[in-house]
């Protein structure tokens, strides 16, 4: 038996399987990856790597066995039909027969058009019959911390949220929640509402951008389109541009406000606050 977890070395999936290997061995982990060249390091440390591709059902084929434990990563190739890219690695979990396949999804209270791939997972997923968990995890700190430059830049934090607040945590906050959820027992047909423990809003964020640095740094909040706008002229597709803006028309509307206590509790301590974040990533 294995945790496997796929995605393994993308932004989350590497917290999982460091934090993983605090754990547990690091013979009955398995990452699964699209380039076993990223992963060296990890094979390295004696991490059992299984090379698949969601975009290719037939490399999933024999990749699971009975009693395994999985983690599935939501794939983040909005224009590829995630939907049916989770569906390859259900189908491959039910085949197998697996332990449990935990799912990382959205806060059930996200109404943006970046939740629907994961409501329609979701339902594949229980019309599969596994035993599963749903981790439905809130905003990162990440979204916001590792896109500094032109907020320091123009001295403004830009966003479509108005007085809107969110209960966004840390990357390796939701990876300790995985792993607790993989590690652990009794998780079988859960879910799990996780952000951070406070929630925050762009006036606080960028208050606390200027304690920070000392310099002054104003929140300019704008219209859902005109953001939409700032984003394609920045580069970023117009496809994932609508879907950003979207999010913050949801966080105005209080959708990523997240009050369950799940993470903190998962993990067995405080969530990383913002403030913590945000000195981490002006130092780096």
């Amino acid at each position: 038996m294995s945790t496997v977890v796929t995605g393994a070395t993308g932004h989350l999936g590497r917290h999982v399987v460091e934090q993983l290997l605090e754990k547990v061995p690091a013979a009955q982990i398995t990452a699964v990856v699209r380039d076993e060249a990223k992963a060296a390091d990890l094979a390295a440390r004696g991490v059992k790597l299984a090379v698949a591709d969601y975009n290719v059902p037939e490399t999933f084929d024999g990749l699971f066995a009975a009693g395994d434990k999985v983690l599935l990563i939501s794939g983040n190739e909005f224009d590829k039909g995630r939907v049916g890219q989770h569906t390859v690695v259900i189908e491959a979990a039910e085949a197998a027969g697996v332990a449990l396949l935990a799912y990382t999804s959205a806060p059930g209270t996200l109404t943006a058009a970046l939740a629907d791939d994961h409501r329609a997972t979701e339902q594949v997923l229980l019309a599969s019959g596994l035993p599963y968990s749903l981790l439905r995890n809130g905003w990162y700190h990440e979204n916001y911390t590792e896109n500094l430059a032109p907020v320091l830049e123009h001295g403004a934090v830009v966003a479509a949220a108005g007085d809107g607040r969110v209960s966004s945590a840390a990357r390796a906050d939701y990876a300790a929640a995985a792993v607790a959820v993989l590690t652990g027992e009794g998780h079988e047909n859960s879910t799990y509402e996780l952000g951070g423990d406070e929630a925050w809003s762009f006036a606080e964020y960028a208050a606390e951008l200027s304690r920070q640095t000392g310099r002054e740094i104003v929140y300019n909040p704008v219209p859902v389109d005109a953001l939409t706008g700032i984003l394609t002229g920045a580069g970023v597709p117009a496809p994932v541009a609508g879907i950003l803006a979207g999010v913050d028309a949801s966080i105005e509307k209080g959708e990523l406000v997240v009050s369950s206590g799940d993470l903190s509790r998962l993990i067995g301590r405080p969530a990383t606050p913002l403030a913590q974040a945000v000195t981490a990533a002006l130092k780096g």
